[in-house]
């Protein structure tokens, strides 16, 4: 058993694990944050991506031990402390870029990866970003155009 403290979502958390505890696992049941979501538990669907250190992990590959002192963002810390969702995950609301929601949180974490990166993506450099996430209910165009009423929004606050 290993002793694991780490920043989650801007919130210091600890809490035990064995060595071959996946930090998906250790979020969902170690510190009861379900909201990355466990699809394949091979890295394929993308449905557990979270952010480590800034940059997307497949929560179902890496081991809680890894990220010991890491920064973690998980889809629970997107919106704001009042409730106010984040303005990804309102485009998602506007456009219907979910419908089961299974693949939304590796899909809000994925884009939020792209638009921290990326000031103005493209349609290309979207789909490009969201294709190791599976979706097999919207067809992806609703959740692209949700990323690009984003990118839409951010050219007109300039």
């Amino acid at each position: 058993m290993h002793e694991i403290e780490l920043l989650i979502n801007n919130r210091p958390y600890r809490g035990i694990a064995e060595a071959r505890t996946t930090l998906a696992d250790f979020l969902r049941h170690t510190l009861a944050l379900t909201g990355t979501h466990v699809g394949c538990e091979h890295g394929v669907c993308g449905a557990c991506t979270v952010l480590v250190d800034g940059v997307s992990a497949r929560a179902c590959l890496m081991l809680a031990v890894q990220a010991e002192g890491a920064i973690v963002e998980t889809v629970e810390g997107l919106a704001a402390a009042d409730g106010t969702l984040h303005p990804l995950q309102q485009a998602f609301r506007d456009t219907h870029g979910l419908q089961c929601g299974f693949c939304t949180p590796g899909m809000l974490m994925t884009l939020v990866e792209l638009l921290k990166e990326t000031d103005a993506p493209g349609e290309s450099e979207i789909r490009d970003a969201i294709s190791g996430n599976i979706c097999r209910c919207t067809g992806y165009q609703s959740i692209v155009d949700a990323a690009l009423r984003v990118v839409a929004a951010r050219e007109t606050a300039r």
